[in-house]
């Protein structure tokens, strides 16, 4: 008898990066492992038959209330997690909301917090795909 080994494939996420006019950028504190208490992007997974941009517009709704609209994709990220068999591919775009937005935490299952931060007063320990998308923001101006 031969035993079955499970499928092992990626998953797709995504990931947002919202800057207000100060500079600001929107975090959250993650809930759910991978990286559970990081703070990282707005985003999460993209749905079967779902183009990426139109997964990462209804993560951030769903997430923060905010409906965004995409300026460009900043990075594309691994993220390996062998020890919970996971292993993430992420884009990560640069957003924008409009000027009067409240971000406000619509899953709390899901969200411990959310805030805005600027980049020099950024809080730790950071996600990966927020540590990649940041770096990418401030070498791309």
């Amino acid at each position: 008898m031969s035993e079955s080994i499970p499928l092992q494939q990626p998953r797709v996420g995504c990931g947002a990066v919202i800057q207000r006019a100060d500079g600001a950028i929107l975090l959250v504190q993650r809930g759910r492992q991978p990286e559970q208490g990081h703070w990282g992007l707005p985003g999460g997974k993209v749905d079967w038959m779902e183009k990426v941009e139109d997964a990462m517009v209804r993560e951030v709704l769903e997430e923060t209330g905010l409906k965004v609209s995409v300026e460009r994709l900043l990075c594309v990220v691994d993220h390996f997690e062998p020890a919970l068999g996971q292993h993430w591919v992420a884009p990560v775009y640069l957003v924008r909301a409009p000027a009067d937005a409240q971000a406000m935490h619509l899953e709390p299952e899901a969200i411990l917090a959310l805030d805005w931060f600027q980049l020099d007063a950024l809080p730790a320990p950071l996600t990966r795909s927020a540590t990649a998308g940041l770096a990418r923001l401030s070498t791309s101006g």
